[in-house]
């Protein structure tokens, strides 16, 4: 079976890893990228072996069937449009558009053109939460009852040469973390119905503190720390907070399942591996699970090779257009009910996703 040939649009610090994983899977191979910056677009392609080109030739590039968009997050939606009217598959990263009327015109577009759309998060597909998703649906932990799930931390500006997305329109806790939380907890649950919420800026001004933007002030537009309910279609009710306000370190775990006979601790989603731990009904102690899938170190791109190998084969693959949108949906949902003091009822709804078989190696998907 012939690989699926893949354009990258971005060539920013995390195009690395989708280079380095690029060259592993068995249904895709990177052959070109470009970049606004075309230079830098040539410079990364000469380290990868690969050709480097403009945006526009590389749309028009016949033998490339599938972009992965890389571009900032503002860029998303417009980007995938654009791969999309020139016949092109397109996986991006997350979140899938900065608006649900973007998003919703990417889904409509690829579905008018017979084309498949993609989108990051994939660490659902790693093992620690793929282990977790075969405990639930095993019945380890009997019916699910309910979830809790912490992001939390102090921001992105001690750290970060560049915080000032992380407080605009589009950015924040919700939007940069929200979707590995929330795609993790539909992998393991099942679509969401409605949320509610309540957000607020905490400081409306935060001062940078690392290089090379050391002392500039940010005006916070967007809210920085979010309390929000989700009732699952499924049945149970989860509990997510995020939050850039927190001083130190917390003592929360990342994500919790409660079911009728135990509970599950799930490990980081923003990771592909990570520690799986039980507490089952009697027991006096939890016990650590071993993982039951590969893909346990930094399999990034691996979403974007399972929809390859949907391309090829017909089949539904698992980071799906509709996946990133309802999640999109719920981010959004958060922040509009706080804003009107009432329940925000989820127009969209997702399947599923189905879990990895069992016994595969890491660079595989069937």
């Amino acid at each position: 079976m012939d690989k699926i040939k893949v354009g990258i649009i971005g060539t920013g610090n995390i195009s690395g890893i989708y280079f380095q994983n690029g060259k592993r899977f068995e249904s895709m191979e990177v052959v070109a990228c470009a970049d606004l910056d075309v230079e830098r677009a040539k410079a990364k392609a000469a380290e990868h072996g690969i050709r480097g080109c403009s945006v526009e030739e590389l749309l028009a590039d016949p033998e490339v069937q599938m972009i992965i968009n890389l571009t900032i997050p503002a860029a998303h939606a417009s980007v995938c449009l654009q791969a999309l009217e020139a016949g092109k598959h397109v996986y991006v990263e997350k979140p899938l558009a900065v608006t649900r009327e973007e998003g919703l015109r990417v889904l409509e577009l690829a579905k008018s053109k017979g084309l498949l759309v993609g989108s990051a998060p994939d660490t659902f597909l790693g093992g620690g939460i793929q282990t977790s998703v075969k405990l639930v649906e095993d019945g380890w932990i009997g019916t699910p009852i309910g979830a809790t799930a912490f992001m939390l931390c102090g921001g992105h500006e001690s750290w970060h040469p560049a915080p000032e997305f992380y407080y605009q329109q589009g950015g924040g806790p919700m939007f940069d973390m929200g979707p590995y939380y929330l795609t993790a907890l539909i992998a393991l649950l099942g679509p969401i119905t409605r949320v509610t919420g309540s957000t607020r800026v905490s400081f409306p001004e935060r001062t940078i503190t690392s290089q090379p933007k050391f002392g500039q002030k940010v005006k916070v537009e967007t809210p920085t720390h979010i309390a929000g309910i989700m009732d699952f279609a499924s049945g149970p009710i989860g509990t997510l907070l995020t939050s850039f306000d927190v001083r130190g370190n917390t003592m929360l775990p990342r994500i919790e399942v409660y079911g009728s006979e135990g509970t599950l601790l799930v490990p980081d989603p923003n990771g592909f591996g990570g520690p799986v731990s039980v507490w089952r009904a009697g027991a006096k102690e939890w016990s650590n699970i071993p993982l039951t899938h590969g893909k346990a170190e930094n399999a990034r791109g691996v979403g974007a090779a399972d929809m390859a190998r949907a391309i090829q084969t017909g089949r539904k693959h698992r980071a799906s257009g509709e996946l990133a949108y309802h999640v999109l949906e719920a981010m959004h949902g958060f922040h509009d009910a706080s804003e009107q003091g009432a329940h925000y009822v989820m127009k969209s709804s997702c399947e599923k996703p189905a879990p990895l078989p069992l016994g595969l190696a890491d660079f595989s998907l069937d």
